[in-house]
């Protein structure tokens, strides 16, 4: 290409004129050959990709290599491509700088130190590539410039996401981010200090204009109550007590809407319910720019105000070094002027402008107020009575974006400049593109309220129902209130829940001591929480738990300036955190406001290792004895604990190494060698200590005597909880003994009077033999002994049959009056002579051999006498002893 370029130019032969643009040209050139840096690139990028695709062509390692290296021509061809290469390399270390040595072969350690060689010039080159496209770009590493109190020109700030498009013609821009550094603090030149107390935030205001129901006198006498005249006559105590008392009087009119009235009872006249005329804006150049900085100005602008019937309004606002936030700036557009006030300046006057604010006659457009309406509040004491929120019109209407930068492209076809959006705002005084910019978002506002109006009527068919519900939620917006930050003993835990991440006791304590330290040097200093500690630099101080303050730096970067001052304080609390006993958190805060209870499963387990049903994060603890105590915790914090609901079907564990060992109280009852193997088992220690429940933890000894630690607390806690316990279980003991004794005294009397009454109805009552005596006296003859009696042989009734006979005298004890003793007198007395009955079925061996003699069974008839009167022993005539049927019948 070189050598065609200079043929040509040595046959042209022309005027001067056209050796003077080919001079022109060479001058231009990037490098010989190449005219700019894209037809370079656009080159290197072909000889790269040629030189890989040539690469990937050659023979692979392995037996293709070694069949090729084996042909003598490929072997030099390779060699002296090799030293080429070498070469190559070796020049281009040599011009970066680099150690070139890559031609020595060592044959021991030759290929590693050529490698070593290789990836240290590539660092280096590829650094400084870095570098120089930094510089290309407009950003310096090197130098970095502190802003003066004054002006200071803008930062650039290079980044993909910042690029500005636009025509290919022109460049591409970049946004730009003006950070103050030394800038002086605001704050301290405001005449009434921030209050960044955790206390509710109370209205500023103390005159209402345009009331339609008056304010509260504890707003109107706001100056008078800060001087406490009863200071001076009562004693201090009492003093303190009458001013509570009269702040509790005031609590509903402390925390109200101001104009809650006024809003409420709020109506839109039928002109602004009608299709308008857009009133075009004028141009941004043919416009007045009024800059607001002092009192009067100020008061004119609002005697401006007020007599108008439309006005645009925004907000600049800066929250990185402030702990609540700052106002810094407003915007005011009618449809003659610009506005902008400087709100650092006049903070303590802008309650002036309440009289144009809340006129109801007149409309106030806003974009997005949400937040606008609690800032007004917050820093001025300012409210809004009859606002149109543009943003609500956007989202009626279903545009695309609703964004304000999208409204003025749809309805001004204007480009919103947004290089200036993350700005530091309390810069003074304000550069000429920050003017601009802050102008902008107001000018053609009035303008497209005008239009939004028209498409809502439109897009409704010309009913003004779309039209009312925006207004409707325009004014619902307008009765926001600021509501302050306050710091409680669980904000930590929302913060937590939000990042979802899972600690154990350690973490979470960590977390909850860091996340306390910051909220309160944050208030403190007037800083955010994001400038003091970063929360994300928090959590992972929290999950790494530093042993060393150099661990906790290591943990953020870049280090912010709050922690590298508190460095020790802070590495104090994470070694708080590290003594806590080390247990699975799980955060048991379902009474907690704000936070959704954990949902337990509904079917409990039904053996150790069923986890189909349950995550392994909520298994249940359940013991027979004790009330359930949630995971994490020594001790339930839930006073009403329903057993029923929380008990279930639960297995114990199958191995004794997970199970907690139940500890009794039988020192006394053991012996000596129990006691010894007791203490032996008791030395051994746990592996799996930490992994298990609270039996025996380790806690600090500093940690348990120091009242104003947790542990101290807990333990202090513990200790009450298991004293109430013992004394319920005593006394549950108590109860039971003295009931068991009355119990058995109760049974005892019964049998003892069952007796009695059975003994006493006895006495009167003649037995059978002397029945008998009495009727053989009567008749003059003496009845003959029969060799087999009955009464005689009768074997007496055992001891169960006569238990058995007492225990329905037990249950039901019959007087000794309504008893009847049988009259045997009337009785047939001849069943007890010689001659026994067919239903007595007593066995009698004597009497078997004259039942025989008398008696004889005919043929073909059964036997159907008793088994008693059987003889097993003796039969006259044929033996019948070897036929089981003749066997007595039991």
């Amino acid at each position: 290409m070189m050598a065609s370029s200079k043929k040509k130019g040595l046959k042209s032969s022309g005027p001067k004129d056209s050796n003077l643009d080919t001079n022109d040209e060479d001058k231009t050139e990037l490098c010989p050959g190449f005219r700019d840096v894209d037809a370079f690139v656009k080159h290197g990028f072909g000889a790269v990709l040629s030189a890989t695709k040539a690469s990937a062509g050659l023979p692979q390692a392995g037996d293709e290599y070694d069949f090729y290296r084996s042909f003598p021509g490929f072997q030099e061809f390779c060699e002296s491509q090799g030293d080429k290469l070498l070469h190559c390399m070796s020049q281009i270390m040599q011009h970066h700088g680099c150690r070139s040595h890559m031609r020595d072969r060592n044959k021991l350690t030759g290929l590693e130190e050529r490698f070593d060689l290789v990836v240290d010039s590539n660092d280096v080159i590829l650094e400084r590539v870095g570098i120089l496209l930094d510089e290309a770009d407009g950003v310096n590493r090197s130098q970095q410039p502190v802003m003066p109190a004054g002006f200071q020109p803008p930062k650039v700030v290079v980044s993909s996401w910042n690029r500005k498009g636009s025509s290919p013609s022109s460049r591409s821009e970049t946004f730009r981010l003006l950070h103050a550094k030394n800038i002086t603090r605001p704050q301290l030149k405001f005449k009434e200090k921030v209050d960044n107390s955790n206390t509710p935030f109370i209205p500023k205001i103390f005159i209402k204009p345009n009331a339609v129901k008056p304010l509260p006198s504890y707003f109107t006498n706001k100056q008078m109550r800060k001087e406490r005249p009863e200071d001076l006559d009562v004693p201090a105590a009492l003093a303190d007590f009458i001013h509570q008392q009269r702040t509790q009087e005031h609590v509903d009119d402390m925390f109200a809407h101001p104009y809650q009235y006024e809003l409420d009872h709020l109506t839109i006249p039928e002109n602004l319910l009608s299709k308008p005329e857009p009133q075009m804006h004028k141009p941004v150049a043919e416009t007045k720019l009024s800059f607001v900085d002092t009192l009067e100005d100020l008061v004119a602008l609002n005697e401006k105000l007020c007599k108008l019937s439309e006005f645009a309004v925004d907000l600049e606002h800066h929250s990185y070094r402030s702990f609540l936030g700052l106002t810094c700036l407003m915007q005011i557009s009618t449809r003659e002027e610009d506005f902008i006030i400087d709100t650092l300046e006049l903070r303590s006057e802008m309650y002036i402008l309440n009289e144009a604010f809340t006129d109801p006659s007149i409309v106030k457009v806003f974009h997005g107020a949400d937040s606008d309406i609690e800032w007004l509040q917050r820093d001025f004491g300012l409210y809004v009575v009859n606002l149109f929120d543009t943003h609500q019109a956007s989202r009626a209407l279903n545009l695309a974006r609703h964004s304000l930068d999208h409204l003025l492209k749809h309805f001004c076809n204007v480009d919103s400049d947004k290089r200036y959006q993350l700005a530091d705002w309390r810069v003074r005084p304000l550069p000429d593109e920050m003017v601009q910019y802050a102008r902008t978002d107001t000018h053609y506002l009035l303008y497209i309220y005008d239009c939004v109006r028209v498409q809502l009527l439109d897009f409704n068919h010309g009913q003004p129902g779309l039209l009312q519900s925006v207004w409707n939620k325009s004014s619902s917006i307008s009765l926001k209130k600021y509501v302050k930050p306050i710091y409680t003993e669980e904000s930590y835990l929302e913060l937590q829940r939000k990042q979802k991440k899972s600690f154990n006791t350690q973490q979470l304590t960590a977390f909850r001591l860091l996340f306390a330290w910051r909220d309160k040097l944050a208030r403190q200093e007037d800083e955010s929480t994001g400038y003091v500690l970063p929360t994300h630099m928090m959590i992972k101080i929290s999950e790494e738990l530093p042993r060393e303050p150099q661990g906790i730096i290591a943990c953020c970067n870049p280090v912010p300036p709050l922690v590298r001052q508190y460095i020790n304080e802070l590495h104090l609390l994470v070694q708080q955190a590290r003594e806590m006993p080390l247990l699975k958190a799980e955060i048991a805060a379902q009474k907690k406001k704000g936070l959704t209870p954990i949902k337990k499963p509904e079917v409990p387990l039904f053996g150790p290792h069923d986890t189909s049903r349950v995550s392994e994060s909520d298994p249940p603890q359940i013991s027979a004895d004790d009330l359930p105590v949630k995971q994490g915790m020594l001790f339930s914090e839930d006073e009403d604990v329903d057993v029923q609901k929380e008990s279930g079907l639960v297995a114990s564990a199958k191995i004794t190494l997970f199970e907690e060992v139940e500890i009794k109280d039988d020192q006394e009852s053991s012996s000596a060698a129990q006691m010894k193997a007791r203490h032996i088992i008791e030395s051994f220690e746990n592996p799996f200590r930490m992994y298990l429940p609270s039996t025996d933890v380790h806690v600090n000894k500093n940690a348990k005597f120091d009242p104003s630690s947790k542990i101290f607390e807990i333990s202090k806690r513990w200790k009450l909880q298991s004293v109430e316990q013992q004394q319920t279980e005593l006394e549950a003991k108590k109860k039971a003994k003295q009931e068991a004794k009355e119990m058995a005294k109760k049974q005892t009397e019964e049998r003892t009077k069952a007796k009695q009454s059975y003994q006493e109805s006895l006495k009167n009552v003649a037995t059978v033999r002397q029945q008998v005596a009495e009727s053989s006296n009567a008749g003059g003859k003496k009845r003959e002994r029969v060799d087999s009696e009955v009464g005689d042989l009768t074997p007496k009734p055992s001891k169960k049959l006569m238990k058995s006979a007492e225990k329905p005298q037990k249950t039901e004890v019959t007087p000794q009056d309504s008893f009847k003793p049988f009259d045997y007198s009337q009785s047939d007395l001849k069943v007890f002579a010689g001659n026994t009955s067919k239903d007595n079925t007593q066995f009698d061996p004597n009497r078997q051999a004259h039942d025989f003699k008398r008696k004889k069974t005919p043929k073909g008839q059964k036997n159907n006498t008793g088994a008693g009167n059987r003889s097993m022993s003796y039969l006259p005539g044929k033996s019948d002893r070897g036929f089981r049927h003749n066997w007595p019948k039991r």
